[in-house]
């Protein structure tokens, strides 16, 4: 109201600070002072004084406007309709509180009609459509298509209605709100009112979506339903084909095309309201399948009998959630509480896939019946917890799923080793040996070990599936028994066979050899192998016709199904997924020819050099071992091979990884260049391609029916969005803006205006060559300006545009003719080319700088009387300089005949205002003073980086852009926990421990975009009291720049922004006559097109909240929801509502809500959803119903996305209707940029390897290997094809850890397919800090072991074919076990050396005389060194920076990346990924770990690295380490030095990595204060006794005592394999004894036996002071002293008697140190194994034998509870766990202070801080950051805003 009456305006403001300072007078509450400080300004500049009375004014305006509302009302638009009413509201509530409530009644009338107006508003609430609104006619209601889908809606002609007396919510009311099919469905079956609006809305919007991309107006609606229909239903037909069931969607053959019409959209919406309500069993689509199935036979009754009957159960609303959907719940819910959180062993608990599959057998129909018999054995009757069989499928812990899942991968590689062996063994020792038929005839032995290998398998089937078999077909029972009596079978045919085709057989050979009599011709052998090869051979054949396979897979044929039997188990999913032939050829090359490459590698590099050596090992015989030989019997030094051999072995099978990285890195690199990626990267190639630029994108984005020529005109219109887009983000400034912005107009110019960034300097020059061009020359001046074509065109735009603004800037006649005679005089003088006869062009620069000093006037926005003066004036200068000086006659223009008139002073200065004209000068300007600086324009590398990358995609291959009227219909959805959403001022200012603010920071890391901030809020960076009043403008700021909701959700609006520019565009350009409704239509069709949803889970928490950071969650949550109208936020709350009983029970639902704050639909769950299962899909899952559209992209909360690149998203919607090998995608993979990268050398590490990940990576992934699944983040999925197989994740506790990468699984296993698009990419934000990041590469090691253990996996290694799964199995899990290979491999090779030098045996081969050559094995072990040192992840990254910008600068890169180590930090990770795979693996113990999104890189404290790395690194190093020093120390009398260093370089170099890495990346970490503070920290923590009660952090024995959490849930079977891992730490001592200078050369046992001696009294002292600890600490001490000298002096006298007495020598006693150590660790893991062995193995059973309660195993209560914490305390009791815990204190000290001892030397110097500095931030100190201040807290010039 402030335009048409200032004072009531005024009035308004004054109530509301009054009513503010009424509410909140303390100014407590967020925002509230800077709200009253606002209004007390603006009330102070407005409070002017007034005649008249303010009350009478104020009921005044009241009447005028509630008058005004009639006319209002009959644009019936609902949004402004209801503005209008809140404003009268408002205005009502201002009115009573001046009048004291005495109010008029003329007004009182109007007020009680607008309040009986008003109420549809506030009563009625909709989301997208204001659906049946009465009176509404909105833009969006009024699309024919809305209105379409609409009235097929309302057609219920024909339907049975219920009867008044069925209703039992009230009579007619009920029959009267039947508007539509979904009324009629939720009376028939009891769904939720809000479920039922929600799912009317997303059924209108996909019927009009569908139906608008029809082929024109006469498209029946009848195929739009029918399209959804077969979408919709597509996987239920496919469940009723699977499982023989007859469908329960059936029509009867008289049905008309409308009664047709209308069964369709019934089933739709059925199973639509299903899956609303359906929670947690969204998961499991199966089961929805089969509740439809029964639903639909319901419905179907009910029309056919033509009686309304709601079925039993189903009468009231919400029944069917009670009845159906609870129960699922519940089971899902008593699974959860069984798995313990995850930490429960998988098979002893179903997940969301168990119970799924238990709908993949036909049996489920008699088992569980309609509605669900609770009896049945899916569910749990009361209390019972008894175990319920798995489904198919059973998760157990072991390595051994890497065999069982991948088979005929290591089938391949054993039995081509094998092949190999026997090939190097023969006496050529060549492949030609093959040509020898005794060789020949030894290599066909591979298939007795195949037959071997086979056996293995289907023993591991039956062994790892037995649990699931209570649950399994007994047909799959047979399966397993045959095909493992036939692998007996085989494995005693062949070898008999082999053995009788020997030229001079024994035993059974020759019995058998005897039994076939006239076959002696013919091999026995042979013709087994062919018949044993029958079934690979068909398999074979199947593999090249792709298509038969598929149709073979999913065919119901009795023959095909008995066939397919055989080879695969039957299940529903993993059927027809092979490709089509194209995709196969190019895949299989690829293996091929790697393959190849990596057998010849092996065969000529591993194997072959190593078998002359090992054959003369062989023959030696070596007795003079330096030890008591543990195995004398083991001949012809068998140890010493096995040695050898083993690290070799181990290499061969792991360093096909390494071949993998080399051959993706140069099929992805192809595959790159060949689609343009990175072919304009730098400015220089901009300018060069731009003005191609717009018919490339004309192609691609011109989405108009009629086909026009190429025009500019719509590629600068997006091209100025998108200038303008930088410019609001602060990459650029005013001036870097205008240099890069099209003119928006270029009608009136005869030439094309190029932006002016193309234009540089090509007018100065111009006017350089007229200036010094001479009379005659004309010609040869043309020619030279028209050399440059942008020269000579820039010149012509210039001089029209100087034209076109005289003349519009002057109203005087006459100055007009004046500037018409100068145009004709020059345009004269071209036509005559006398141009430089009639004008002085040595003058034209002079006429240049006058004109510049004009524009600059023209451009500035004031107009006051001194700036008009000025205008005025050097508008003259100009006209008499151009007519003076440079027109050789020009004086005679400027006479008149009124001499005395002043010229050039009635000037249309208001044009200055309009920004057609500030546009028009700032050009000019531009154009005319703009030198070569301007084509560095813009400075900021990520503008840069964004403009090359917008318009290299242009130029790749993409589908053309349809309307957006036309355009697939998207949802954008977001889960979000609690992260930060927007920066407050005090986080921003808030200091951290080195003096340093985040605002600081950030102005320091980002200076460019800090000023031109500033300058875009017109602010003077000196001025700080001026900065500071811009505070909420700074914290958006800051956000934007950090990982905060905020900046996503600016980033996915900018979608909903390119739609309506696109839209508006659309409708000029097909000159659409929309009445000026362009706006409002546009808006409209971006509503239906686009959807944005937050599903903020704990947003209805916050909200309630009294924690001032969670309320301000919640607020800043409401303030993107009132920045962002389109923005939907859903939530999970949580209510207790009083039951009848008097209890209160919890109530759980899923909201969404808009606006402020305004609940649209709430819908009510059976339980919380996130109780059971993982969090983050839990999160997605609920509020995925709230979603619209026909795709849906997944985006994570730390994601960005910009404006240009969501111009391009209609074209990658479009990939969805192009087949991409096979079949159309179901998820579209999209690149990222990591915008994280410039924050530390860390930071740009790991964005580094991210960004290989997701661009070259995943481009070879998904072409040419067809093994692209969803890795989170930005991929785009078929909604509907989800929606109906699952979901876009998976929810299972602790196994779907990974949950997004399961979306791909499940999409590729239910015959999905998905690809990969370069040609868009959005932001992506990552760990910048070293234990961030390396909490993440734990998160994900985790997830890839849980991955290894999975169902999908398995299906996916068992069902693609052998190429496809190598590709599967290397991209996949196969890294993260080759980690753990190499790292293994080190160890074998190792301890191979231990054993080899300890025993003598090394030194008794190396001066052999004999042997002339062992440096094979030393090259082929030099293999493994690539995994350690990273390579592999460096190469992609290489490829990928070569093709987008440049190879020199990737070399560049390369090398900068090595000298701020690298490697180091990658060879570091290697050892995070082995840990927590293996780890994962053998014990569990996956979880989501929060990594932590914050900005500034903090130090972290000696104690937190110790604590997070000690056992996944330190304690692993260090037993590397005492192995080198024993190999090097035990082996220097008879090896050279060079040697050692050669073959153990790389892992001295792992062991550095290992041990010091988190302190090299550690900032301040060598500072001198901070190392002083560091050790006391960890001393105090150290020595902080008492673990119960205490947090990790908080003291060393909690922190221990967590750490073996992992094994309390362990299995026998792992911790046995712990215990057999753990004997490695014997060999030390057993080795070393021998060697000692006390023991004479004994090799007797007894010197053993007697070291264990020593063990014991260094056991007993310790026990003896722990006792007297406990003792006498307290009351005692000086007995306690002197306790612990007596024992004391009775170790030193012991050590005394051993050096007089007994030869000890001083070399004797660090042996003993290196031998001792190693033993004691072991003596601290086996106590650490004894209690969950103790548990396992005594307690339970002796639990389950005298359970009180009766439930025995099951039982979960305080019985067992008590019965474990005495079983406990009776262990601690008898067993030495204290002096256990001291030893183990011991062991931690020493590894700290070894650890600490070098961080701490190094740390008096002062320049290693000021390198590592250098080393951390290299990056950042090249964009201008200080950071050396920045760490040491000096806030100096710059930071003055702090």
């Amino acid at each position: 109201m402030e335009p048409t009456n200032p004072r009531v305006a005024f009035l308004c403001r004054r109530y509301a600070y009054k009513k503010v300072q009424r509410m909140d007078p303390s100014s407590i509450q967020r925002g509230v002072r800077q709200f009253k400080t606002y209004m007390s300004i603006k009330l102070d500049q407005d409070d002017t004084q007034v005649l008249g009375n303010d009350t009478k004014e104020i009921q005044r305006f009241y009447k005028d406007y509630c008058a005004s509302l009639s006319t209002i009302s009959e644009k019936r638009n609902f949004e402004e309709l209801a503005r209008h009413y809140q404003v009268a509201s408002a205005l009502y509530e201002v009115l009573s509180d001046m009048t004291n409530n005495k109010v008029d009644s003329e007004v009182m009338k109007f007020a009680k009609v607008v309040e009986e107006k008003s109420i549809h508003f506030k009563n009625y609430k909709y989301n997208i459509i204001p659906l049946n609104f009465p009176g509404s006619s909105e833009a969006i209601v009024e699309l024919p298509e809305i209105k379409g889908a609409i009235d097929s809606l309302n057609s219920i002609d024909g339907l049975p209605m219920p009867h008044i007396p069925s209703i039992h919510s009230g009579g007619d009311k009920s029959h009267k709100s039947i508007q539509d099919l979904l009324d009629w469905l939720s009376v028939g079956f009891g769904f939720q009112k809000s479920n039922v609006q929600n799912q009317r809305e997303n059924m209108v919007l996909l019927l009009a979506n569908i139906g608008a991309r029809a082929a024109g107006p006469g498209y029946p609606l009848v195929d739009t339903v029918n399209e959804l229909w077969e979408k919709i239903l597509q996987n239920y037909q496919s469940w009723c084909h699977y499982l023989h069931v007859s469908s329960s969607i059936r029509y009867v053959d008289t049905v008309t095309e409308q009664k047709k019409q209308q069964l369709m959209l019934l089933h739709i919406g059925l199973y639509l309201l299903i899956w609303g309500e359906a929670s947690n069993a969204r998961f499991m689509p199966e089961c929805l399948c089969y509740i439809f199935h029964h639903m639909a036979k319901q419905l179907h009754q009910m029309i056919e009998e033509n009686y309304f009957q709601s079925p039993p159960g189903f009468e009231e609303e919400g029944s069917f959630l009670k009845t159906v959907i609870e129960p699922i719940y519940k089971v899902l819910q008593r699974e959860a509480q069984k798995s313990k959180g995850g930490t429960a062993g998988h098979s002893t608990w179903r997940n969301y896939d168990d119970l799924n599959e238990h709908f993949w057998s036909e049996k489920c129909f008699t088992r569980l019946g309609w509605p669900w018999d609770l009896t049945a054995d899916l569910f749990y009757q009361e209390r019972s917890t008894s175990r319920k069989p798995k489904s198919n499928f059973v998760e157990v812990r072991t390595f051994l799923h890497l065999f069982r899942s991948f088979n005929r991968m290591w089938m391949f590689f054993i039995l081509a080793f094998q092949a190999m062996l026997i090939v190097s063994l023969s006496s050529s020792g060549s492949l030609s040996g093959l040509a020898n038929a005794t060789v020949f005839r030894s290599v066909l032995s591979v298939f007795i070990t195949a037959a071997v290998l086979n056996f293995i398998k289907v023993t591991l089937d039956i062994l790892l599936t037995f649990q699931a078999w209570g649950s399994m077909e007994w047909t799959q029972i047979v399966r397993y028994l045959l095909k493992f009596f036939v692998a007996i079978a085989w494995i005693i045919i062949l070898p008999l066979a082999y053995s009788s085709s020997i030229r001079y057989p024994s035993g059974a050979g020759k019995f058998l050899n005897s039994w076939i009599g006239n076959w002696r011709n013919q091999s026995v052998y042979n013709v087994a192998i062919v018949i044993y090869m029958v079934p690979d051979i068909l398999a074979a054949l199947l593999f090249l016709l792709p298509q038969l396979q598929n149709v073979m897979e999913r065919s119901n044929w009795h023959v095909v199904v008995l066939l397919m039997w055989w080879i695969q188990p039957r299940l529903y999913v993993a059927r027809g997924m092979h490709e089509d032939i194209f995709s196969i050829i190019k895949y299989v090359f690829f293996w091929v020819v790697l393959l190849a490459c990596k057998l010849a590698f092996s065969f000529y590099v591993e194997i072959s050099p190593m078998v002359g050596p090992t054959k003369f090992i062989l023959n030696q015989g070596v007795s003079n071992y330096e030890w008591h030989q543990i195995f004398p019997f083991l001949p012809r030094n068998f140890g010493v091979v096995i040695a050898i051999w083993v690290p070799i072995v181990m290499v061969y099978f792991m360093d096909t990884q390494i071949w993998y990285a080399i051959f993706s890195t140069v099929f992805g690199g192809v595959s790159g260049a060949l689609s343009h990626v990175g072919e304009i990267r730098t400015l220089g190639m901009l300018r060069a391609r731009f003005k191609s630029m717009p018919e490339a994108f004309n192609k691609c984005h011109a989405a108009t029916r009629k086909e026009q020529a190429c025009d500019e005109g719509r590629f600068f219109c997006i091209w100025n969005s998108f200038i303008n887009s930088l410019r609001e983000e602060d990459f650029i400034s005013n001036r870097e803006k205008d240099i890069l912005m099209a003119p928006s107009s270029s009608s009136s110019f005869s030439v094309v205006p190029w932006p002016p960034f193309l234009l540089a300097s090509k007018v100065p020059t111009a006017l350089h060559m007229a200036m010094t061009s001479k009379e005659g020359d004309y010609h040869e001046l043309i020619e030279k300006i028209k050399l440059d074509r942008d020269r000579y065109n820039a010149v012509i735009e210039c001089y029209e545009s100087l034209i076109l603004i005289l003349k519009s800037l002057l109203l005087d006649n006459n100055d007009q003719k004046i500037v018409d005679d100068i145009d004709k005089k020059v345009h004269t003088s071209v036509e005559n080319t006398t141009l430089l006869e009639d004008f002085h062009m040595a003058e034209i620069n002079k006429v240049s700088n006058t004109l510049a000093k004009l524009l600059h006037l023209l451009k500035s926005e004031s107009t006051n009387g001194t700036s008009e003066r000025k205008i005025v004036n050097a508008l003259q200068d100009f006209m008499e300089i151009t007519t003076r000086d440079f027109m050789k006659d020009g004086q005679g223009i400027l006479k008149d005949e009124n001499e005395r008139k002043q010229r050039f002073t009635n000037l249309d200065l208001g044009m200055i205002k309009h920004a057609f004209w500030k546009e028009k000068f700032v050009r000019l300007h531009l154009l005319l003073t703009m030198k070569d600086s301007a084509m560095d324009v813009p400075t900021n590398l990520d503008a840069r980086r964004r403009i090359t990358f917008f318009a290299n995609s242009l130029f790749m291959k993409m589908p053309k852009a349809p309307q957006v009227h036309e355009m697939i219909s998207f949802s954008v959805l977001t889960p979000y926990y609690n992260e930060e959403v927007l920066y407050s001022s005090h986080e921003l200012n808030k200091k951290n421990e080195d003096g340093i603010s985040i605002l600081f920071y950030l102005q320091k890391i980002y200076p460019d975009e800090w000023k031109n901030f500033l300058e875009r809020i017109g602010v003077d960076p000196e001025n700080e009291g001026a900065v500071k009043g811009y505070m909420d403008d700074i914290c958006i700021w800051a956000s934007y720049r950090g990982q905060t909701l905020a900046r996503t959700v600016r980033g996915m609006m900018y979608y909903r922004r390119a739609l309506e520019l696109q839209c508006y565009e659309d409708m000029i350009n097909a000159q659409a006559d929309l009445d000026g409704e362009e706006f409002a239509r546009s808006k409209a069709i971006a509503d239906i097109k686009f959807t944005y949803v937050v599903s903020c889970q704990l947003y209805g928490m916050h909200k309630a909240s009294k924690d001032s950071r969670e309320k301000g969650l919640y607020e800043n949550i409401l303030n993107l929801m009132l920045a962002y109208p389109s923005l939907r936020i859903a939530y999970i709350d949580e209510k207790e509502v009083p039951l009848p009983n008097g209890k209160m029970e919890k109530q759980y639902y899923s909201v969404l809500v808009k606006g402020d704050d305004e609940e649209i639909y709430r819908i009510r769950l059976p339980g919380k959803p996130t109780e059971v299962g993982e969090g983050k899909p839990n999160n997605q899952n609920h509020a995925i119903i709230f979603t619209r559209g026909e795709a849906l992209q997944a985006i994570d909360m730390n994601q960005d996305n910009y404006l240009e690149e969501a111009f391009k998203i209609r074209n990658l919607l479009e990939e969805f209707h192009i087949k991409h090998g096979k079949s159309e995608p179901t998820i579209l993979g999209v690149r990222e940029h990591i915008f994280t990268g410039s924050v530390s050398s860390l930071a740009w590490f790991m964005s580094n390897q991210e960004t290989s990940f997701v661009t070259i990576g995943q481009r070879v992934l998904a072409n040419p290997l067809k093994v692209r699944f969803h890795y989170g983040h930005p991929d785009v999925f078929d909604r509907i094809f989800h929606l109906t197989r699952g979901g876009i994740s998976k929810a299972s506790k602790v196994i779907n850890l990974s949950e997004d990468i399961f979306a791909g699984f499940n999409s590729t296993l239910r015959r999905g397919n998905v690809t990969h698009h370069e040609y868009i990419q959005l932001g992506k934000g990552r760990d910048v800090g070293m234990n961030q990041i390396s909490n993440f590469e734990a998160k994900v090691a985790n997830g890839n072991g849980e991955q290894t253990l999975c169902r999908d996996i398995y299906r996916l290694g068992h069902r693609f074919d052998f190429y496809r799964m190598l590709s599967l199995y290397f991209s996949t899990v196969g890294f993260y076990f080759n980690s753990m290979v190499a790292v293994l491999t080190v160890y074998v090779f190792l301890y191979g050396r231990l054993y080899l030098v300890l025993s003598g045996l090394e030194k008794s081969i190396l001066q052999d005389p004999h042997i002339k050559n062992i440096k094979p094995f030393e090259n082929a072990l030099a293999t493994q060194s690539v995994f350690q040192l990273g390579m592999l992840l460096v190469l992609p990254m290489i490829m990928e920076v070569g093709l987008e910008k440049g190879f020199g600068r990737a070399l560049a890169e390369f090398v900068i990346m090595q000298l701020q180590l690298a490697s180091v930090f990658f060879t570091f990770h290697l050892g995070t990924k082995t840990h927590y795979y293996g780890r994962t693996i053998l014990h569990g113990g996956a979880k989501y770990r929060g990594t932590g999104r914050g900005f500034v890189v903090r130090h972290a404290k000696f104690a937190e690295n110790y604590r997070m790395y000690s056992r996944s690194h330190f304690v692993k190093a260090l037993e590397l380490l005492i192995l080198l020093v024993v190999y090097l120390v035990y082996g220097i009398s008879y090896r050279s030095s060079s040697l050692y260093l050669y073959v153990t370089i790389s892992i001295w170099f792992l062991v550095f990595c290992w041990l010091f890495a988190p302190f090299i990346f550690n900032p301040s970490c060598f500072e001198w204060h901070k190392t002083v503070d560091d050790w006391t920290d960890w001393w105090s923590w150290m020595s902080n006794r008492g673990g119960i009660g205490l947090l990790p952090e908080q003291g060393w024995e909690a922190w221990w005592i967590s750490e073996h959490e992992h094994l309390k849930n362990a299995t026998i079977r792992s911790l046995l394999l712990e215990f057999i891992l753990s004997l490695r730490f014997l060999i030390y001592q057993y080795g070393i004894v021998y060697h000692l200078h006390i023991v004479h050369g004994d090799r007797s046992f007894m010197v053993y036996a007697l070291s264990w001696l020593v063990i014991a009294i260094i056991l007993i002292s310790l026990k003896v002071v722990s006792m007297g600890r406990e003792k006498f600490i307290t009351k005692f001490q000086l007995v306690f002293r002197i306790l612990k000298g007596i024992v004391f002096i009775v170790l030193i006298s012991l050590v005394v008697l051993l050096f007089v007495g007994f030869d000890l020598a001083v070399s004797d006693v660090g042996a003993s140190i290196l031998a001792f150590i190693p033993t004691g660790w072991f003596i601290l893991l086996i106590a650490q194994l004894v209690g969950p062995v103790f548990r396992r193995l005594i307690t339970e059973p002796l639990h389950a034998l005298f359970c009180s309660c009766g439930t025995r195993d099951a039982c979960r209560g305080p019985c067992r509870a008590r019965f474990s914490q005495r079983s406990r305390a009776v262990l601690r009791n008898i067993g030495p766990w204290d002096s256990i815990q001291e030893m183990a204190r011991i062991y931690e000290y020493t590894m700290g202070i070894l650890i600490f001892l070098p961080i701490a030397v190094l740390s008096w110097f002062p320049f290693v801080s000021e390198f590592q500095t250098r080393l951390l931030f290299n990056q950042a100190f090249s964009r201008g950051l200080q950071i050396s201040r920045i760490l040491a807290g000096q806030n100096g010039v710059g930071s003055k805003s702090d």
